[in-house]
């Protein structure tokens, strides 16, 4: 028996060291359900992890990256902190089973792209921190799905553009912080921009950007300044802009208001870049046009196009031939030539930029015209369902062997069969009044009995005439 004791004993035990082993990884610190492995020069994530913990803070170490199924068996995990590390990738399924993830922070590590499909499982996720990585690039679906996100912070990174159509009130309506700052953004599209829910305009931190001055831009910031915008009037210095000459110089936005003097202000800022799309195919000559606001023959154009990262004038390029008016011509489009056309026209006097974009969509082959349209089915039924009502009401064949109307008979016998000819159509109401008429008439009188007596006390029965129901009432 002591042999017995001692065995359940020692099971105990090691269980016992397994699950504490397992509770709180060598060198962290554990709380309740906080776990702190910060700070202790780790390259791999830990492998025993206690499943009800909800914050995890594993920064300052040397993780390179996730693995699929990193954090499987945590079902509890409500806070990841993994700034200050070394990742540079991450896996496809890295935060599978991690739904109920709400706050991720990977700010300062060596992340170049956020994809799609590393925060897809994230479908819990309110606050994303992003800032201080080397992202150039985010995918145009890397936050959909993510319909709780509240904040993301992507500043300090190289980003030149961001897919803010990929934002929409439908998708993300809990927006209210999207920090953009400090990237290296030369323009914003602004239709997409200006289509953002309000609560994600008036937290768009775009400040410390290399943005181009332009009159566009100056309205949109100068209709968030003068809404109140937090992004806007907090950083009211850091929004600044490059002039287009040489040498380049930077602006204030909102503190130089001389330098846009030219430029038309207004409350309403739904023109501030007019944007326009054009569909042709392939083979065709397409011609996009630059005209805006601004009029003169001190302007110059240059065009940003799909194909190249950075504005060039297309004097050079053999595809395509800059006008003297500004338009860009392609003598022949390709379907590789879709996407969206930047031109910026330029006021070298006045010292004022102007943009605008052009959609542009190359079909590969010209559309089949339909065979039989459905538009001349729906007309055809219509007239032929039209033509029978007119010959079922003036054409119907005569149901007895007279096709004269019908005399009006008595009142007391009714209306007679007849002829349903045209006119007995519209002579049947008339016949039916004056019935109607008749019988009121003839229920005018009232006929009663009523017993007399004689100087004999012999009763008699004696029929009285007609008395008028008026009559009647008075003598009752």
């Amino acid at each position: 028996m002591a042999c017995m004791a001692w065995l359940a004993l020692t099971s105990v035990s090691v269980l016992w060291l397994r699950f504490s082993e397992a509770s709180c990884p060598l060198g962290c610190l554990c709380v309740s359900d906080i776990v702190d492995c910060g700070s202790l020069g780790m390259d791999k994530f830990p492998p025993l992890l206690p499943p009800s913990i909800s914050v995890l803070d594993l920064s300052y170490n040397q993780l390179t990256w996730l693995a699929p199924g990193t954090f499987h068996g945590l079902p509890r995990l409500d806070v990841l902190r993994l700034s200050h590390n070394r990742i540079s990738l991450l896996s496809p399924a890295a935060f599978h089973n991690a739904s109920v993830l709400r706050h991720l922070d990977l700010s300062s590590n060596r992340l170049q792209v956020v994809a799609m499909h590393p925060f897809r499982d994230l479908l819990g996720l309110e606050e994303l921190l992003l800032y201080n990585n080397r992202i150039g690039l985010v995918e145009s679906n890397a936050l959909s799905g993510l319909g709780r996100l509240r904040k993301v912070y992507l500043s300090l990174n190289r980003l030149t553009d961001f897919p803010f159509f990929s934002i929409r009130k439908h998708s993300h309506p809990q927006l209210v912080v999207l920090d953009l700052s400090s990237n290296r953004m030369s323009g914003l599209p602004l239709d997409d921009v200006v289509l953002l829910p309000i609560a994600a305009q008036r937290g768009l931190f775009i400040h410390n950007n290399g943005l181009m001055c332009d009159c566009s831009m100056y309205r949109l910031f100068w209709h968030w300044e003068y809404e109140g915008y937090e992004a806007v009037r907090n950083f009211k210095d850091s929004y600044s802009c490059r002039t287009s000459g040489e040498p380049s110089v930077s602006i204030r936005f909102l503190r130089s208001p001389r330098f846009f003097e030219n430029c038309t202000v207004e409350k309403t800022i739904s023109l501030i870049s007019p944007k326009a799309d054009v569909t042709a195919y392939e083979g065709e000559r397409v011609l996009l046009d630059c005209t805006g606001a601004l009029s003169g023959t001190a302007l110059s154009y240059f065009w940003v196009v799909p194909r190249e990262h950075n504005s060039t004038q297309l004097t050079q390029n053999r595809t395509v031939r800059l006008n003297h008016d500004g338009s860009l011509e392609i003598p022949a489009v390709r379907s590789a030539d879709s996407g969206i056309y930047r031109c910026v026209a330029t006021d070298v006097s006045r010292m004022i930029n102007e943009s605008r974009e052009v959609n542009l969509t190359v079909v590969s082959q010209r559309a089949m015209v339909e065979p039989f349209s459905t538009g001349y089915t729906t007309v055809l039924g219509c007239a032929v369902t039209l033509l029978l009502i007119l010959m079922y009401l003036y054409l119907t064949p005569c149901r007895c062997g007279c096709c004269k109307p019908a005399a009006p008979l008595p009142a007391a016998s009714g209306l007679g069969e007849g002829c349903l000819t045209l006119l007995s159509v519209f002579e049947a109401p008339r016949m039916a009044e004056e019935k109607l008429k008749g019988r009121a008439s003839a229920n005018r009188h009232v006929m009663f009995l009523e017993p007399l007596e004689d100087d004999g006390n012999r009763q008699r029965t004696e029929a009285f005439t007609a008395v008028d129901p008026v009559q009647l009432a008075r003598i009752k």
